[in-house]
Parts: C-alpha cells; structure tokens; sequence
C-alpha cells in the first residue's frame, strides 16, 4: 500500500504546466510584437532583434531605442483518456473513455527591448518571459488522477470487498514563470557585418497544487439497491463485516461445521482484507499536495549578421542554460517511484533551457518589401532534464518559418507569417501533466507611425495543434489550442 501512497503523490505532483505561446519544449520565442504579426524574424533589422537578432540592431540609427510589448495569451489542452476502471465511474456513464480539458490564461506577457547605439558600437537589455507564462487549471483533474482511485475500486471489487463503482473530486492548478534579463553588445565591424556576444539570466518560479477529495465508494445494501458511501465509512463499515464474519467462522469450528484447515483458510483471508483496507484509510481524506520552485541560471548568447546586396543574413546561438529548481514541498519521505522524488521538499530538480540555433535570411525585392526565412534547432537531447527525460524524444525540435512585411505607406506597414513546428515526440515521452504538440503556426499585424519617434502595433497570432495518439503505458490522446493578442510601441530618444 506505500506503493498506492506513492501514486497519489505521483499523479498529483507531476501535474508540471507551462504555457509557452510559441518556441520549443521549453522556449518561448514570442518575445515581441513584431514576432506575433510575423514570426520570421531570425535576419530582420528592427528592436525587437535585441532577442531575435541582436547583431543586426548594430545597424539601427544611432540613438536610444526603447520597445514596450504587451501580449495576452490563452490555451486550452485536451486530453482524452481511456481506461477500463472509468467505466465503474459515477459521472462516467459506463465509459471507458473521459475527456480532460484544462484552461491557461496568461493575461499579462510582458517583454523591453532597449538599445543605445552610438558610432559602431551597440549596448542592450532586453527583459522578457522566455519560458512558461501563466497558470493552467484543470477543474476536474486528469486521467492520471483517476486512474489511481478508479484501480483502487478495482482492486477492492476484484477482492471480493464490495465495491462496485467510486466517485471524486479532483483539481490540478499550476503557475509557471521564467523571467529572463539579458545584456549584451554588438560591433559593426564594417558597413555589412556585425557581430554580438550577451548573456541571459534566467529565474525560475513555479507553483503546482492538486487535490483529490470526497472519495465515494459504490456498495450495494442489502434491497439490492447502489449507494455512494464516503470512502472512510466504508472502510470502516467493510472491517467491522470482516470481523463479524471472523467470529461466525470461530464459533463454525467450533460447532465443528468446519474444519480446522478450512477456519485457518478462511481466517488468512480475513486478516489480509483487514490489512489491505486498513492501509487504505489514511486516503479517506483525500490528498491535499503543494509545491513551490525556484531556480536560476544564466548563459552565453553570440549572434552574426552580414548584409549583401538586397540580401540580409544572420544567425544567433543560445548556450544551453543549466537550471536547478530547488523544491518547497509538503513531500518529505524518499519513493521507491522517482517521479515523486522530483518534488521532494528541498530536492534540486534538473530543468536545463536547451541551447538554440537560430538562422535567417531576408530579401527586399524592392525597398518597401521584406521577404523572410528563417530556421530554429533547439538541442533538448543535449540538455539535462529530471529522470533524463529528454533521452525519451526522438529527435531534438525544428522549426521552420517564413513571413512577409510590406510598407503601405511611409507611416503604415502591415506584415504576416507563419510557423511549423516539429517536435520528437514519443510515447515514453508524453503524459497528461505536461505535453507539447506539433503545430503551424501564423500571425499577422500592423505598425503605424504616429511620428517620427513612436511606432504602435498590434498583432494576433494563432498556432493549430495536431493530435498525438499514445497507445502505450497507457491510452491517451493530446491536443491543444493556442491565441494571443499583443499590443506594443518603440520609442526613439
């Protein structure tokens, strides 16, 4: 039964979220306006490329440039899970499959770009939320959750104990920030390249809760009649029908209805349902579980960018960011089952920011047109992860991009693109507490030039999800949905 302890724990603290909008496993890419209404912008000269391009902000007027980006976001994810113990489900209606649909609102992605050129030199600062960003909720749990009470109800009927269905009630809320502050400087080398060397400071915090309450069990009364009991009255009530049955079967043998062997038999069996249920009543409250994390780390970033012709070419590269998140939790005792461990109270949890490689190129075909590509690599094999989960994907992420902006008007600009990401996904890797889905994603938007100094824009972005099937350890399906809004300005001093 410490086993069964440790797969409540399991199923509830587990229950990691994030609610990246755009970016590999761990990596939030949307750090910008510009980003929304065009995603890519991997060789595009502009502020927002003190994150997407930094070298290339080396060839912005001299001068200081400030850029003030807000951005709401808001996911669904769905998880449709199939099990044969939800059909002993009350609120199932005999269904061996449940749909488990969890709501992330992020109202407030903030991100500054700030940049001070002056001859070939460029200094910046760039503040964002290159990971997580908001709190997902799931209102009626997940099928991992269920899934431990639903096998205990099993298990219960199975042994003969009267059980024939259960109910409960479960939630899984969790809050998700990395803050991230990088500093760097570019050097135009000449009237065509320019190089960048910065570093990125990342803060992790993180906050999950989950609960699993009014754990009911079906019996059936003596009319033939189905009634829900409250886990604890049934244990109790289940002991004392055992007990009373130990003393029929003393006072059988000792009428000499039976034999001693088949008293001893039968006596064995009553003293193992006895402590099986025993051990089962430190459930019938429920868990009740929290934990906190924090960690911080920080990491190189180098950049390139070379012009030719009408051509713009360049390329940034994120060193990996070794992260430790350091656990405040109301889990104190060592598992046999690693998964608990990771959120043991004071454990130091490996949840490294993959390196990235970005590449891009743009083309002006004429001098109000931009054309853009670009192409991102996130190392997630060669980061480190709890329980070397990314041993578990396939291949590490690829994303590819392309976009267009187009000068209406010396004041108006309009621009759109779009986005396809690839993750290596597998079935060992996925789960319902925390997944990603390979997706398309596309954007568009529009700066207006209110003077000569301060730019407005907007923007809306959208990603599709495609559906993962998960056939093994256990039967699951995996979608999503994704929607952002994002208002900005840049400012020139």
């Amino acid at each position: 039964m410490k086993i069964l302890k440790n797969c409540f724990v399991s199923a509830l603290l587990t229950a990691t979220v994030t609610t990246a909008t755009a970016g590999g496993i761990l990596t939030n890419t949307n750090q910008s306006i510009d980003f929304l209404r065009n995603p890519a912008r991997d060789a595009a000269i502009g502020l927002d490329g003190v994150y997407s391009n930094p070298a290339g902000v080396a060839f912005l007027p001299e001068g200081f440039h400030l850029g003030l980006n807000w951005q709401y976001a808001h996911q669904t994810r769905t998880v449709t899970s199939t099990d044969a113990n939800f059909a002993l489900g009350r609120k199932n209606n005999g269904q061996t499959s449940k749909v488990f649909e969890g709501v992330a609102d992020a109202p407030v992605i903030p991100s500054i770009q700030a940049a001070w050129n002056k001859g070939n030199w460029s200094m910046q600062f760039n503040f964002s939320v290159p990971g997580g960003g908001g709190k997902c909720e799931f209102a009626e749990g997940l099928g991992s959750f269920e899934r431990v009470v639903g096998g205990i109800a099993a298990m219960l009927r199975d042994n003969g104990l009267g059980a024939t269905g259960y109910d409960m009630n479960s939630m899984m809320t969790g809050r998700q920030y990395y803050y991230g502050i990088q500093l760097g400087t570019a050097y135009k080398v000449s009237e065509s390249l320019s190089v960048y060397g910065g570093l990125r400071l990342l803060y992790g915090d993180a906050t999950y809760r989950a609960r699993i309450s009014n754990i009911q069990v079906a019996t059936t009364l003596a009319d033939g009649q189905q009634a829900y009991v409250d886990f604890g009255s049934y244990l109790e009530a289940t002991v004392a029908t055992i007990n009373q049955q130990k003393q029929q079967g003393q006072q059988a043998l000792a009428a000499g209805l039976i034999t001693a062997e088949e008293a001893q038999a039968a006596l064995a069996k009553a003293d193992g349902a006895i402590q099986r249920l025993n051990m089962l009543q430190k459930y019938s409250e429920g868990v009740n579980l929290l934990c906190n994390q924090t960690g911080l780390g920080i990491a190189p970033i180098i950049g390139i960018d070379y012009k030719i012709g009408n051509f713009n070419l360049a390329a940034k590269y994120e060193f990996k960011t070794q992260i430790r998140m350091t656990n405040e939790s109301t889990v104190f005792e060592a598992s046999e089952i690693d998964a608990v461990n990771k959120y043991k109270d004071g454990e130091k949890v490996n949840e490294d920011a993959p390196a990235l490689l970005t590449v891009g190129a743009q083309w002006s075909p004429i001098e109000s047109l931009r054309l853009n590509l670009g192409y991102h690599h996130y190392f997630d094999k060669q980061a480190t992860w709890y329980n070397n989960s990314q041993d578990k994907l396939d291949h590490n992420t690829n994303e590819f991009l392309a976009g267009a902006e187009w000068d209406v008007t010396d004041r108006f600009t309009v621009s759109a693109g779009g986005q396809m990401t690839r993750y290596g996904l597998t079935d060992q890797y996925m789960n319902d507490m925390s997944f990603v889905v390979n997706s398309i994603s596309y954007g568009f938007g529009c700066n207006y030039k209110v003077s000569d100094k301060v730019k407005v824009k907007v923007a809306y972005f959208q990603t599709d999800y495609d559906n993962y099937n998960r056939v093994s350890p256990t039967q699951d399906n995996f979608t999503r949905t994704n929607r952002v809004l994002g208002l900005g300005c840049d400012i020139d001093f």
